[in-house]
């Protein structure tokens, strides 16, 4: 009986899954124009200069969500239009 709860105390952690957010509270995500890149904006603030923000619906929350692996091959160009993110290379 003992082995029956070690396992389901086991099996019910597993379901447990650490997710890290692609910024800190009280940051949003910035996409680098052009480029794959990315970065992380105070609230409030603007992106600088070479950084937009991502399209409405299409924001990265946590690493390796579906966005996040999206706009590893895609960005934005100079006029906001999605294009393929250039090869690293």
């Amino acid at each position: 009986m003992t082995g029956i709860v070690a396992t389901a105390a086991l099996t019910g952690c597993a379901a447990l899954e650490y997710r890290e957010d692609v910024c800190n509270s009280g940051e949003y995500p910035v996409l680098a124009v052009g480029d794959s890149g990315s970065d992380c904006v105070r609230d409030g603030e603007e992106p600088s200069a070479g950084y937009a923000r991502y399209p409405e619906g299409k924001v990265p929350r946590e690493v390796d969500d579906t966005w996040d692996v999206y706009w590893r091959t895609h960005t934005l160009d100079k006029d906001g239009n999605i294009i393929d993110a250039p090869d690293e290379g």
